[in-house]
């Protein structure tokens, strides 16, 4: 009785425990349960002795449904990160998708390009045989590039093509019975990736050896795309240094301001090359790196949904070793690098422009001086009216000097706020970033707090619960000593009136079968021997025979062959059936095919097949 009083209250605590856990469970920790069970065990010895059994019961319950939350916890944390981790792949793989198309295009162009150049060099003579190398050097590349497809690509689709050929003639049982000649299959696949590995090896090798030769003979100023052409060194134009002036200080003002125009904007260039100089051309990495940091970023376009961050990713996915403040410290060397060069073709495109306008109007300056001087040959005129003009000519020269210098000026105070403007936008973002991550922090203060609070009333709430639990418990089983008290002796009391009455009957028993058997003595009859009745039919038998010639008569006319119904539901193909049918798919184009495949148990007669073609 004492079992299964502690059976029943186990149950009741688990179904209390089992109501209870929603109430008062609110988050998870993986060291709750070991909190718990340890407050218990160092409470237990400070109150009563209760039942062990009972209690390890709840704290089993307990321990059981932590664990569950927690497994359910770690369960969704690693499906939201494979989710994120999927997206991010899949905006990549559109970004990428995008950009094949615009490479294969740029290489197309190229190519073209290139031919179309080489189509259009004509050598001058017989004798030009520059000209002529060039085109059979053309013609060697796009052998050499056939006969190199030829070597390596074609074996490779040769190899893709057999293998489906024989993939789509043998089936798994001949795959089975011949593993010699996959195992000759097998060996040719991995020559063939070695061979293309030890290629791939040569070409980058090749790549290398003919980048390195072109820095080496300095051409790669020709070749790049960011090269900047500068104005020629010769600060003075030939028309004007070789003009015939009639007028010397015209001539010397006109020397003087190309030398002043020339000095300002190399000066200009000198502070900008500068700039440029105080970091590398691959702002301190490996060209590789800053070529493959390069392409990426010019990927993400600013046109893409959230391209910021999704290049941030894939940088971090390509360049692991390196921190993400790197990435951005690299980019913005990279900005501010872009930007001098910008500076530097924007103000020699000036230069050229000033020179030019410049170069226009000493010409115009000039041929007025010689239309002037012409006038004065020829009609004698006074003195004083040629120095006036001089004068009024030296005068404009000045004024446009002037104006000149005033939007020198001006273009120079454009550029140095506008680099301003840059300067405090990297400051605003930084600052930005750095107020962003304070406020990150002061949250993560407030939730911390805040679940600390929570776990404080929770322990609060948990200690009342038990308090009053163990109150309860301790009354239950003061009332269970007393009913299983009363209910021993009840039993004892039971027993032994249950002995007593077995030995009455026991006695009753006896008399009962005396009597019988003193009654048995006085009826017995003694047989006498009777030969023809021992070998005549008895009455049972010949009843017998009479019910078989009656079921003779109610027997059908003719026996019928067919099949039971356990022969039928033997079928596996009515198996199948009826199951695809409770499952509510036999109408579905993969339960026809299944039940099309099924052979029966045995094979059908050659008889019963029929010849109707439908």
């Amino acid at each position: 009785m004492t079992q299964e009083n502690a059976e029943s209250n186990a149950r009741k605590m688990h179904s209390m425990s089992g109501r209870n856990l929603q109430r008062f469970i609110k988050n998870y920790r993986a060291d709750d349960a070991e909190r718990q069970r340890l407050r218990m065990i160092n409470g237990s010895s400070r109150c009563k002795p209760t039942k062990n059994e009972t209690l390890q019961a709840f704290v089993d319950a307990r321990r059981l449904e932590y664990d569950l939350i927690g497994q359910k916890v770690l369960k969704t944390c690693h499906a939201a990160k494979a989710t994120k981790e999927s997206s991010l792949l899949r905006q990549h793989r559109q970004v990428w998708s995008r950009e094949c198309p615009r490479l294969q295009k740029a290489e197309e162009q190229a190519e073209e390009d290139i031919h179309h150049f080489l189509n259009q060099i004509k050598p001058n003579d017989i004798t030009d045989t520059a000209i002529f190398l060039l085109q059979q050097y053309g013609e060697s590349v796009e052998r050499e590039q056939e006969a190199f497809r030829i070597s390596t690509v074609e074996p490779v689709y040769q190899l893709r093509d057999d293998l489906s050929f024989r993939l789509g003639k043998v089936d798994d049982q001949q795959l089975n019975e011949h593993p010699s000649n996959w195992e000759q299959v097998k060996q040719q696949i991995n020559f063939v990736k070695d061979q293309q590995t030890d290629i791939i090896a040569k070409l980058n090798a090749e790549y290398q050896d003919t980048e390195q030769q072109i820095m080496d003979l300095g051409l790669e100023k020709y070749i790049s795309s960011t090269s900047d052409t500068l104005v020629s060194s010769e600060t003075i134009p030939e028309e004007v240094l070789h003009s015939e002036c009639p007028y010397p200080d015209l001539m010397d003002s006109l020397i003087q301001a190309f030398q002043s125009l020339s000095q300002r904007y190399q000066d200009r260039l000198q502070n900008l090359k500068e700039q440029l100089e105080k970091t590398d051309k691959f702002c301190g990495w490996c060209p590789d790196d800053h070529q493959q940091f390069q392409f990426t970023v010019s990927m993400y376009t600013h046109d893409i949904p959230n391209y910021r961050a999704l290049c941030m990713d894939m940088l971090m996915r390509q360049f692991p070793d390196r921190t993400r403040l790197e990435l951005m410290h690299h980019e913005r060397l990279w900005d501010v690098q872009r930007f001098t060069q910008t500076q530097i073709r924007v103000v020699t495109q000036q230069w050229q422009r000033d020179l030019q306008e410049l170069l226009d109007r000493a010409l115009v300056t000039l041929q007025e001086a010689k239309h002037t001087h012409q006038e004065e040959l020829e009609h004698h005129r006074d003195r004083q009216q040629q120095q006036d003009i001089c004068f009024q000519l030296r005068e404009k020269l000045q004024q446009w000097r002037a104006q000149q210098e005033e939007v020198s000026k001006l273009e120079s105070a454009i550029e140095a706020r506008r680099q301003e403007q840059e300067e405090e936008r990297l400051k605003k973002e930084e600052e930005k970033d750095a107020a962003l991550r304070s406020q990150q922090k002061e949250k993560l203060r407030l939730f911390y707090l805040k679940q600390q609070r929570r776990r404080e009333v929770l322990e609060q709430r948990d200690q009342e619960r038990l308090a009053a639990l163990r109150s309860v418990m301790e009354e239950e089983a003061r009332r269970d000593r007393q009913r299983v008290q009363f209910r021993t002796d009840v039993l004892q009391q039971r027993m032994k009136e249950r002995e007593m009455q077995e030995l009455q009957q026991q006695r009753e028993e006896q008399e009962r079968r005396d009597r019988l058997e003193a009654l048995r003595k006085q009826v017995e009859v003694l047989a006498e021997a009777d030969p023809e009745r021992m070998m005549r039919d008895t009455e049972a038998w010949r009843s017998r025979h009479l019910n078989e010639k009656e079921s003779e008569l109610q027997r059908p006319l003719f026996s019928i062959n067919t099949y039971t119904d356990k022969q039928i539901a033997s079928d596996p193909r009515v198996r199948a059936e009826q199951a695809f049918r409770e499952a509510g798919v036999h109408q579905n184009q993969y339960a026809k095919e299944v039940l099309s495949q099924i052979r029966p148990t045995k094979p059908p007669r050659h008889d019963t097949k029929s010849t109707l073609k439908f």
